[in-house]
C-alpha cells in the first residue's frame, strides 16, 4: 500500500484552509503517546491559514495524561517555541490543562435515562458534561488525529479527541468505567460501541462547528488522511485502521513479549501493550510487558492505584460499595490490564497472567497484583519466531491489535 506524501498533505491542508477562514480557530492534536506527524500538519496549518486566521490555537488533548513540558512541547511540534514565534505568530500551542477546573465549562449532561440504555440498564447516573472552554471561544474547531484500535472505546480518534482529550472528569470516568463493564476484550478493534456513543452524545452537546483530519498512520508512515464531517471522516479512518492495525491469527499464544515503547512513559500508557495482545491469549498464558524506561504506573493516578491494584472487572463488581467513590477512570484501567478473570467465593482468577520487566522494582509489582522479572534477563532472540510454538513477540507494542479468526 503506498504511503501517503508530505506534499499530498500540504495539498490537502490548502485546500481544506479554504473552508476555515474565521477570527478563532482551534485545533485539537494529540500528545505524544500517539504516532502522528503533528509536525507535518502544524507547519502545514500555519502556512496555509496566514491571513484567514486572526488567532490559531493548537491545544494539546491530554486526556488526564502528565502535562507538556515546553521541551516535550517542542519535540512535539517539531520546533523550539522561538522558531514557532517567529515563523507563525499568529499561532499558539498550550496544554489541555485538566488539573485547572476554571479551563472547563459545562455544556450539558447525559441525562440518567440516556446512561441506562447506554449501559443496558447497569448504570443509571447523570453525567455533566464539561469541555475547555477554548472550544467554545473559538469560530471553528478542527481535529487532526490518528485512528487506532482502543480499548475503551474500540477505535481512537474523531469526537474522542473532544471526550477524553479535552473533556471533563465526569465524562471520563463514566465512559471509562462504562467500557471496562463490556471489558476491553469486548470492546477493541469494534467501530460502534456503547462508549463510543456516549462520546457521540457529549460532543453533540458541546454546540461549536467541528471538522477533522482523522489519519491512520504506522510506524511505515501515513496510510491515509479523511478530512471533513468529524463522524465520516472518522468512519473512513476506521475502515483503514482495520486493515493496517489489526492481524490476525488461527491459534492462541500461551506467552506474548510485549515490547513497550519510550513513547509510553508509565504503565497508564504503556498499558496498551496487554490490551492489544489479550484477544490472541490462551487461558491460563502470560504476556510479559518489556518496558526498563517506565519506572511509575502512573504520574498522575498512582495515588488512586496504590489503593486498589490491578484487578479484573468482577473484582471491582462484587465489591462495588467498597471502591464506587473512587475514580472510576482509574478502576477501569486497572480492570483493562489485569484483563478478563473471575472473582468467586472471594477468591480472584485472571484469564491471564501478567509480568512487568520494568524499572517498577518487585515488591511493587507483588503489591499490585502483578508479578515481576528483571528486564536484564529477557532475550529477544529466544522469543523472535516462535509462534508455531505458541509464543508471539511483539515490538512496538501498543498500536497494533492481535485477534483471532473467527471460527467457522
Amino acid at each position: 500500500m503506498e504511503l501517503v506524501t508530505d506534499e499530498q498533505v500540504k495539498t490537502l491542508v490548502r485546500e481544506a484552509a479554504l473552508e476555515l477562514p474565521c477570527s478563532h480557530l482551534v485545533v485539537v492534536i494529540p500528545d505524544a503517546t500517539r504516532t502522528a506527524p503533528v509536525p507535518l500538519f502544524f507547519e502545514a496549518l500555519c502556512e496555509s491559514l496566514k491571513g484567514r486566521v486572526r488567532r490559531l490555537t493548537f491545544l494539546i488533548a491530554l486526556g488526564t495524561h502528565p502535562i507538556m513540558s515546553p521541551e516535550a512541547v517542542d519535540r512535539l511540534m517539531g520546533m523550539s517555541e522561538e522558531e514557532r514565534a517567529v515563523r507563525f505568530p499568529h499561532a499558539e500551542v498550550v496544554n489541555h490543562r485538566w488539573d485547572l477546573p476554571e479551563t472547563f465549562a459545562t455544556v450539558g449532561h447525559l441525562s440518567e435515562q440516556e446512561t441506562a440504555e447506554l449501559s443496558g440498564g447497569r448504570l443509571s447516573l447523570q453525567v455533566p458534561i464539561r469541555i475547555n472552554k477554548l472550544l467554545l471561544d473559538a469560530d471553528k474547531v478542527v481535529i487532526v488525529g490518528p485512528v487506532f484500535p482502543h480499548e475503551v472505546a474500540g477505535f481512537s480518534g474523531g469526537h474522542k479527541y473532544l471526550f477524553p482529550g479535552v473533556g471533563g472528569a465526569d465524562v471520563i470516568n463514566f465512559t471509562h468505567w462504562l467500557g471496562a463493564l463490556v471489558t476491553s476484550h469486548a470492546t477493541i478493534g469494534i467501530r460502534d460501541t456503547a462508549v463510543r456513543k456516549a462520546i457521540e452524545l457529549a460532543a453533540g452537546r458541546v454546540g461549536c462547528r467541528t471538522s477533522a483530519f482523522c489519519l491512520v498512520t504506522s510506524k511505515d508512515g501515513l496510510h491515509g488522511v479523511f478530512w471533513g464531517d468529524v463522524r465520516q471522516a472518522w468512519e473512513k479512518a476506521c475502515e483503514l485502521s482495520s486493515q493496517i492495525h489489526i492481524k490476525w491469527f488461527d491459534k492462541p499464544f500461551k506467552k506474548v513479549l510485549s515490547v513497550i515503547p519510550e513513547r509510553y512513559d508509565d504503565l497508564w500508557t504503556g498499558a496498551k501493550g496487554m490490551y492489544k495482545v489479550e484477544p490472541v491469549m490462551a487461558e491460563g498464558g502470560e504476556v510479559v510487558l518489556l518496558a526498563p524506561h517506565i519506572s511509575e504506573f502512573s504520574y498522575t493516578h498512582a495515588k488512586v492505584l496504590d489503593q486498589i491494584g490491578y484487578h479484573c472487572r468482577d473484582y471491582f463488581t462484587a465489591q462495588w460499595d467498597r471502591f464506587k467513590d473512587l475514580p472510576w477512570g482509574v478502576i477501569a484501567h486497572s480492570t483493562h490490564l489485569r484483563g478478563d478473570g473471575t472473582f468467586i467465593d472471594g477468591v480472584e482468577k485472571p484469564r491471564v497472567e501478567i509480568t512487568l520487566a520494568s524499572a517498577i522494582p518487585p515488591e511493587r509489582c507483588q503489591a499490585m497484583n502483578l508479578k515481576y522479572q528483571d528486564p536484564a534477563t529477557i532475550n529477544l532472540d529466544e522469543w523472535r519466531d516462535r509462534e508455531d510454538e505458541g509464543t508471539l513477540y511483539v515490538p512496538n507494542a501498543g498500536e497494533t491489535l492481535y485477534r483471532l479468526r473467527p471460527k467457522a
